[in-house]
């Protein structure tokens, strides 16, 4: 039998046609099996290209140096290359490259181009990574030139003072290190004397799905295995020394099953540590993930910190900065079934609102 493939021209559809109004049901069956063998062959091919294209932007945006960037920015430009991950790019030219350089050649916008989604991005990598905007004219520029319509526009145009210590990876041409556990840190440690009571609060999870999603953005962002929100409107105002006998008896799946002498641990924290936790968890993503990087790993921390500190929906960042400062907030870690407890991956954050009235948790696991 001829295949109607051998010569790659196009099919033929009234041959295919003909061939069915005959009976030959066989020849249609075998043409099938090669037209899927083949479309198979060529997805694999079209993978393998992907791959390699993506070491050459890796190579070039880890080259340091104008010329490199240059090459780099009109690669990117061109249609054919097709989606590139612009977070993941801006956080390799933010390590690798010099903010000089940068400015000059990412930001210089001579013309209308395809990468205002890299310079968003990079711009608050530098941000974080300590680069002075104001010391670079296209850096200072950018936040009234960028689109409008950007996620990333919502976020501070500079550091907060809760962003100064920041967690980033380490990258080479080949390589990547990055990560970073959730060790319960010995300051500040609160916990409860064994054994503890063992009746469950009457309080309701009260958390609206808007106010879910808020609260498990950075962790969902870096694609743990597993989160969890829940938010309780007190009966009346606690003092934060209360926080850690009430949590392990609320009606929340990361405690059930927390016997009076299993491990409950847990330590009160600076909101600056908290959003520390966060952005690694968003930014670097769990043991399966690379995360979202630097600067939408910054969006997700603040919209969890948003939602964990009570801020109102579509509140400013100022605003959500004034009420998570106002917070009172705690780090804990269980034995309870829901944790997984391997390579120090899981942790509970708990946030006490300044009128002591509201208590809202996350709670995070790296393994499903």
């Amino acid at each position: 039998m001829t295949d109607a493939m051998d010569d790659l021209r196009p099919l033929d559809w009234d041959q295919v046609e003909q061939r069915a109004a005959r009976g030959d049901s066989s020849y249609l069956r075998e043409l099938g099996g090669r037209l899927a063998d083949r479309r198979e062959a060529a997805a694999e091919q079209a993978r393998e290209y992907g791959r390699h294209l993506a070491h050459v932007v890796r190579v070039l945006a880890l080259t340091p140096g104008r010329d490199s960037l240059t090459h780099l920015l009109r690669l990117l430009d061109e249609e054919s290359v097709g989606p590139v991950h612009p977070g993941f790019v801006a956080s390799l030219l933010a390590e690798h490259q010099d903010p000089a350089d940068l400015a000059a050649t990412v930001f210089d916008r001579p013309r209308a181009d395809r990468l205002d989604d890299l310079r968003g991005c990079l711009f608050h990598e530098l941000l974080l990574r300590g680069v002075d905007i104001d010391a670079f004219w296209p850096l200072r520029t950018w936040t009234i030139v960028r689109p409008g319509w950007h996620a990333l526009t919502w976020l501070p145009v500079e550091r907060r003072a809760m962003e100064a210590v920041v967690d980033f990876p380490s990258r080479s041409l080949r390589g990547s290190a990055g990560g970073s556990g959730s060790v319960l840190p010995t300051e500040g440690r609160m916990d409860p004397p064994t054994p503890r009571a063992t009746d469950r609060s009457a309080l309701q999870d009260v958390a609206t799905r808007d106010v879910y999603e808020s609260i498990v953005a950075a962790p969902e962002a870096g694609e743990w295995g597993d989160q969890g929100a829940w938010v309780f409107r007190l009966d009346e105002a606690i003092a934060p020394e209360q926080v850690p006998t009430l949590l392990p008896t609320l009606p929340m799946p990361c405690v059930d099953g927390l016997g009076p002498t299993g491990r409950f641990e847990i330590a009160i924290r600076p909101v600056d540590e908290i959003w520390r936790l966060l952005f690694a968890t968003a930014s670097m993503g769990g043991m399966y993930g690379t995360g979202v990087q630097g600067a939408y790993g910054r969006l997700w921390a603040w919209r969890s910190l948003a939602g964990l500190s009570g801020a109102a929906a579509g509140a400013s960042a100022e605003e959500v900065e004034r009420h998570a400062s106002q917070s009172t907030w705690f780090h804990f870690e269980a034995d309870a079934e829901w944790f997984h407890n391997d390579c120090c991956s899981d942790y509970g954050i708990a946030a006490l609102s300044p009128d002591r009235r509201r208590l809202a948790v996350l709670a995070a696991t790296d393994t499903d």
